[in-house]
């Protein structure tokens, strides 16, 4: 016969307390309508705040307390189900995710759902079609409201078939589709406020080194720095603009024909060619912003707010794109009816520019 020995503390061997068993069960209506003296109707009634119901203050009181005491939380799928829509927002990326300054339209976005009741789904697919389609159908099941569609850098783009399954707007991009809504950074206006920094600071000859890719970038910052001239009175001179490839090569090579030029400021396409403009500049003796004055575009932090001196240059506005798309798919802010809603470039003046002493 085998012997059962007392346990000094604690269950006999075999039982389990209930700390022991692992994960609570989560609390149930009912447990909340019995702790509350209600039927579950009501307590249906006040988690679901149906206003138009006929229950007293002090019943809903009473249903509250008993929520907050037992920790009830609402089962977020059942409501999905009756509703027909999650309290979830999708944003599907080429590359966002993994690029850090453009990262701030996940922040954007994100913020900004918060702020209205909404949490963000990312999915991050480097391109891959069939990793971009299994993510849209993955948030499709997951009723969410919408879908923002997002590129690393601003171009125009095809508008996925699944995507029109769900309210969706393009941010970072755009498409000729007519159902595409789109929110994108005014780059004319942005190239017009660069070089109108310039020409503040009482510069006249201004050179532009522009990129060599075709880009809705190029395109536009070049408007901008005629605008700007066109507003200053001065003639645009088509010599004064050179194209190189945009990184710290590019603006490295453009310097000796920059040179030549006679020119006292430049602008830049963005920061990597201001950088290796820096390094050129500095080879051949010359200072910025006392021999030639300098302003990039996009407001690369790691680069532009580093560098010596640190840049003058124009910013992306890569956080308000990603929080205007969530404002546009909640029909918080209208969209312009026939193109994408361009986003601001603000400035952000640093040392590299100073007041040109009159010839």
């Amino acid at each position: 016969m085998v012997s059962k020995e007392k346990s000094s503390g604690g269950p006999v061997s075999g039982t389990r307390s209930p700390k022991a068993s692992g994960r609570a069960h989560p609390v149930t209506l009912r447990q909340v309508a019995e702790e509350a003296g209600v039927s579950t109707a009501t307590v249906s009634l006040v988690v679901n705040k149906k206003k138009d119901a006929r229950i007293s203050a002090e019943t809903r009181k009473r249903v509250r307390d008993a929520i907050s005491k037992l920790g009830y939380r609402p089962n977020a799928l059942a409501k999905t189900l009756v509703s027909g829509t999650s309290r979830f927002i999708g944003l599907v990326a080429d590359a966002i995710a993994t690029t850090p300054f453009a990262g701030q339209i996940i922040q954007g976005a994100q913020d900004e759902a918060w702020k209205h009741g909404y949490a963000l789904l990312i999915a991050n697919t480097e391109g891959n079609a069939d990793l971009e389609n299994d993510a849209i159908t993955m948030m499709l099941e997951y009723k969410v409201r919408g879908i923002l569609y997002s590129t690393w850098f601003h171009r125009e783009t095809d508008v996925p078939v699944s995507l029109h399954e769900a309210d969706f707007v393009l941010v970072n991009c755009f498409s000729n589709d007519p159902d595409a809504r789109a929110v994108v950074p005014d780059e004319a206006q942005g190239g017009q406020s660069a070089t109108e920094i310039l020409l503040g600071h009482g510069h006249r000859r201004i050179a532009f080194i522009n990129a060599t890719t075709p880009a809705p970038a190029k395109d536009g910052r070049l408007e901008g720095y005629k605008r700007a001239l066109e507003n200053a009175g001065i003639p645009f001179d088509p010599d004064l603009v050179l194209e190189a490839y945009p990184d710290q090569e590019g603006g490295y090579g453009a310097t000796q024909e920059l040179l030549q030029l006679g020119v006292t400021a430049v602008y830049c396409y963005n920061d990597r060619m201001a950088m290796g403009l820096y390094d050129a500049l500095r080879e051949q003796g010359l200072s910025i912003p006392e021999d030639m004055a300098v302003v990039g575009f996009d407001n690369q932090e790691v680069i532009a707010a580093h560098l010596r001196p640190p840049l003058s240059t124009v910013a992306l506005p890569h956080y308000e794109l990603g929080a205007a798309g969530v404002r546009i798919l909640l029909g918080l802010e209208e969209p312009p009816a026939s193109a994408a809603a361009k986003i601001h470039c603000p400035t952000v003046e640093r040392t590299s520019v100073r007041v040109q002493a009159p010839a």
